[in-house]
């Protein structure tokens, strides 16, 4: 069975999927073909369903819960870090408010929790690869940042305002969930369970064995420095990734129940897993 599997080109999501790519697991009669595409178009393209298995922000399963279920692991999860908002100078809270933000994308999870700690606030959608050159060149008076902007805003010159994940923690004591691995319920109840378990298996693998997953996540770093790329890939594959656990799976529920409370969702949220 041919599994088009979506994932960001990124170094974590590349680490999580280096023994598939590699051959280092058993795809139990699964062929997998890898789809890299941006998380804003993952998360548009899982509106209709166009993959079987896909990464997604978490901010969008609700929109897509009909058509796929949670795989309890490849949560992108950080306890005490998160996307950060940046600006040439410090600024406060306040001062957000009254400015114009660049977003890499209104379904992501980093702007709606922005909105969360924020409320509304006036707003952009950019490519997340060019929200800090926009920040830096004036054309954004502040920038979301996610993926390896987080570690490489200081070399641009810019200065951290709000850390998200940071903020999530003081909130609710609990790690941030970010992104999050979806399938189709369309593929049936059997075959879920046994792909749930290849990934699973991938994720395991790219964890045990570190070194060879980092020289292939490395091709996806986008010129990250070795010693940035590794720490990347360290904050958000983890072990919460491997499997959400009591905590992980509290988080995701606190996060979409504060969310549907706040109406960002016209039907009942329902957070479902592959057992």
């Amino acid at each position: 069975m041919l599994i088009r599997l979506g994932h960001s080109p990124d170094a974590d999501d590349a680490f999580m999927f280096w023994a598939l790519a590699a051959g280092k697991v058993d795809t139990r009669g699964f062929e997998f073909e890898h789809v890299l595409r941006d998380i804003q178009t993952l998360n548009e393209w899982a509106l209709d369903g166009k993959l079987e298995t896909t990464a997604i922000s978490l901010h969008a399963y609700p929109f897509v819960q009909e058509r796929y279920v949670l795989l309890p692991h490849g949560a992108s999860m950080g306890a005490g870090y998160g996307p950060l908002v940046v600006a040439r100078e410090q600024l406060s809270l306040d001062d957000l408010t009254e400015l114009e933000i660049a977003i890499p994308g209104r379904m992501t999870t980093a702007f709606l929790v922005l909105r969360m700690a924020i409320g509304d606030f006036r707003f952009r959608e950019v490519p997340f690869d060019e929200i800090l050159d926009q920040v830096k060149s004036g054309e954004a008076d502040a920038g979301l940042i996610i993926h390896e902007g987080q570690l490489t805003y200081e070399a641009e010159g810019l200065t951290k305002v709000l850390d998200l994940g940071e903020w999530w923690l003081l909130e609710t004591g609990l790690p941030l969930p970010l992104g999050a691995n979806v399938a189709r319920r369309d593929l049936g109840e059997d075959v879920l369970h046994e792909l749930s378990a290849v990934l699973r298996e991938s994720i395991r693998a790219g964890l045990d064995n570190r070194s060879e997953a980092m020289a292939y996540a490395m091709e996806f770093s986008r010129g990250l420095e070795p010693h940035l790329a590794d720490r990347f890939v360290g904050m958000y594959v983890n072990e919460l990734t491997q499997d959400y656990g009591d905590e992980g799976r509290l988080a995701v529920r606190e996060l979409l129940s504060r969310a549907e409370a706040a109406g960002a969702y016209d039907a009942p949220v329902r957070v479902e897993f592959v057992p």
